[in-house]
């Protein structure tokens, strides 16, 4: 089933459900009032959800209405915890050949994780603002999942079996702000600002063969300023699945039900040394920092610049019949105001 959060003026929203094709939606809150409710009791939640779902999707059910990706937020719009990982290790390798600096053998084998600020999510067609164009502004094209409860030292199985819901994350990073800050030894903060999730959040049977081994095996699509910017797969070159970095972020803590856990920025090592642009006959790059590597390691400087006032992402993944999955994030860079 298809699960987004209509905003309705509080802070949590109200929980609907989507038809299979995004055209339509009917209010859940005769279930759950929102989606946290809903997955603090998904047991008894989710067949009632699946029914009305079913009904949506067969025409037989009062009170739908057109759908609207504008009309909604992230689907959790704050959660309990916000922990994403960097599962792609090419790209990891990517940021530290770029300056120089060998990469230590554990991050094959450990997941790097940090702990993002989730008690204000962006909404999937809202602007992102900020104070300055000088911060560096970039997108991150991720895949996220949405857990129930996981026990401390959970194993693959029950990491595996925690997997309620999956969507798309706008990873939003401040490249500018990183150096400093993980220069004093005690991680991000400043340099990771809000996230935004796509317009729906889906169950794993609605991906069908495409979800394989706690991947997604479709390309993650990011569209620049109206330009195809990157097409790589989610489901290649990922060093750590899902399930691996559930286990991660509950070895020495439960998780409880609304946790997101995150991919990091997808990326495709495409067979050559760094990776190679659309432009090229490559499948591109989920982030601008990602192309400004590459540019750096074979020019020995970057010459794409980060997002500017007015500059638009949007990241959406397709099914194999064209159809979109999870609604579009689409958003534009803009100038806050107090």
């Amino acid at each position: 089933m298809k699960l987004a959060t209509k905003k309705n003026g509080s802070r949590d929203g109200e929980l609907v459900v989507v038809s299979r094709d995004l055209t339509r939606y009917v209010s859940a809150k005769a279930v759950a009032p929102t989606l946290q409710a809903a997955l603090d009791n998904w047991p008894q939640t989710s067949p009632q959800l699946q029914e009305l779902y079913l009904a949506l999707n067969q025409g037989d059910v009062a009170g739908s209405a057109p759908f609207d990706e504008s009309q909604v937020a992230s689907p959790l719009p704050r959660a309990y915890q916000w922990a994403d990982g960097s599962a792609y290790v090419n790209h990891v390798e990517l940021v530290r050949k770029a300056r120089g600096a060998e990469m230590p053998e554990s991050f094959w084998t450990d997941p790097l994780m940090y702990q993002g600020g989730s008690d204000a999510f962006i909404a999937p067609r809202d602007n992102i603002e900020f104070a300055s164009e000088e911060w560096g502004i970039d997108f991150e094209g991720e895949v996220a999942v949405v857990t129930g409860d996981v026990p401390m030292g959970a194993s693959i199985a029950q990491a595996q079996e925690s997997i309620r819901l999956v969507m798309l994350v706008n990873d939003v990073s401040l490249r500018g702000l990183i150096p400093a800050e993980l220069a004093k030894g005690f991680g991000f903060f400043q340099s990771k600002p809000s996230s935004a999730f796509s317009p729906v959040a889906v169950t794993l049977d609605e991906l069908g063969s495409a979800w394989s081994e706690n991947k997604l095996h479709l390309p993650l699509l990011s569209t620049y300023n109206g330009k195809p910017f990157g097409k790589p797969n989610a489901g290649v070159d990922m060093t750590f699945d899902f399930a691996d970095l559930i286990v991660h972020a509950a070895k020495t803590r439960p998780l409880s039900a609304g946790a997101i856990i995150g991919s990091g920025t997808v990326s495709n090592k495409q067979g050559t040394e760094h990776g190679t642009s659309i432009e090229e006959g490559g499948v591109g790059y989920s982030c601008i920092a990602e192309i400004r590597m590459i540019e750096t390691i074979r020019d020995g400087k970057p010459a794409t610049s980060f997002m500017k006032f007015g500059d638009s992402i949007r990241l959406e993944m397709l099914d194999d019949e064209g159809q979109s999955i999870f609604g579009a994030i689409e958003q534009q860079v803009s100038r806050y105001q107090k």
